[in-house]
């Protein structure tokens, strides 16, 4: 590994690889703000179309199943084309789709539009994720969870631009603006990955995850299912449950969704220093315990405040616990375990809203909201177990 870095630096100066890291940084957090900026206007269309909980369960659902299939075949489609070209190309489809859900006029016709969304979301997170394995092994540095807090980032930028247009522009509106701003963004890092290729990211005939490895690889996807589970959870669901079970407004609820992101953020930003001081097992197994404490509170409070406080430590708490997950997924199976384990995980942020909505349905939404630590306390067994492999 030393040797290749060093013939990396040679090949591109003082600074190896810096344009491609900039484009999966950017396309990490491009990720997040087109999605934040769906998540915040969730319950603006739900209300009009005076859609119930169980119906708006359905239509994410659609999403959910579009984004899973698309993970699945997701290795596949970064080895026959090259993750660097995937990434891109899925996050222009990401920006170009994410005004259709806001078009539409019944739940039907939701659904119809999130299936879209959902394929491009599915590819974009399997694509980014993989060329950033692939560039952490080029560069011999923990960078998976900073890559990570761009997407936190993102994700805050989204939520605080929605909370901000909320009170002055339609759904319609303020998506029509992120769109070009996203496609943009995704064709300038396409550039930049193709100027700066990035080992390993190119078309590759490598098949899928070894029968060896095959069985660890899972259990890490498992924590990422039940970690991005929380965050799914959390996204699609607390801006609803602080605005009609705690009475708040439009623009703090979306603000809710900001205070987990930010955390989120700081925690990922402070996670390689942490990583390498306390260690990878240590780190997972204090983030849960404070993602179940902070969950726990933020769904059963009566109080607004205590419930944004709660949300504060469920976001440090959950900072760490996916980007460890496909780190170590990708150590054992490379790229296909990246496919794997991110497929896995990112079906849990993507089937928690769908699942907390029916549940929501016959036992109200800030009991169904305690689905979420239940299986962050399983992410947490799981990682403890498994310490010493990540």
């Amino acid at each position: 590994m030393t040797g290749n870095r060093s013939m990396l630096t040679r090949r591109s100066g003082f600074m190896p690889l810096w344009r491609a890291r900039a484009a999966v940084t950017a396309l990490f957090a491009l990720g997040g703000f087109v999605f934040a900026g769906w998540a915040v206007r969730i319950p603006a269309v739900a209300h009009r179309m005076h859609a119930a909980p169980g119906e708006l369960g359905v239509a994410l659902l659609a999403m959910s199943v579009a984004a899973v299939a698309t993970m699945s075949a997701g290795g596949a489609i970064c080895r026959r084309w090259g993750a660097a070209r995937v990434a891109p190309a899925a996050g222009w489809m990401l920006s170009a789709t994410v005004v259709l859900p806001p078009m539409a006029t019944s739940v039907p016709q939701l659904a119809m539009a999130l299936t879209v969304f959902g394929v491009a979301f599915g590819a974009l997170d399997v694509a980014v994720n993989t060329v950033a394995v692939d560039l952490v092994t080029a560069l011999d540095r923990p960078l998976m969870p900073a890559l990570h807090a761009a997407n936190s980032l993102g994700s805050l930028a989204g939520a605080g631009v929605g909370a901000v247009l909320a009170a002055n522009l339609s759904p319609v509106g303020h998506l029509l603006s992120v769109a070009p701003l996203g496609m943009v963004a995704a064709s300038v890092a396409g550039w930049a990955l193709t100027a700066d290729p990035v080992p390993g990211a190119q078309p590759s005939p490598s098949g899928p995850v070894g029968a060896g490895s095959a069985g660890l690889v899972a259990m890490f996807g498992v924590i990422g299912l039940c970690a991005a589970f929380a965050q799914g959870g959390l996204d699609n669901w607390m801006p609803l449950h602080l605005r009609t079970d705690l009475g708040t407004t439009d623009g703090l609820a979306a603000a809710g969704y900001g205070i987990v992101q930010g955390a989120m953020t700081a925690g990922r930003l402070a996670g390689g220093a942490l990583i390498t001081a306390a260690g990878p097992g240590r780190v997972l197994l204090t983030g849960g315990v404070t993602a179940c404490f902070g969950t726990t509170i933020a769904a059963i409070t009566p109080w607004p405040w205590l419930a944004l406080a709660g949300l504060a430590l469920a976001g440090l708490g959950l900072a760490n616990l996916f980007p460890l997950a496909i780190g170590a997924a990708g150590s054992s199976g490379g790229a296909s375990g990246v496919a794997v384990a991110t497929t896995l995980g990112y079906g849990g942020i993507l089937l928690a809203p769908p699942a907390i909505g029916f549940a929501a349905e016959s036992t109200g939404l800030a009991s169904a909201l305690l689905l979420v630590p239940v299986l962050v306390t399983g992410a947490t067994v799981i990682g403890y177990t498994l310490r010493r492999r990540l």
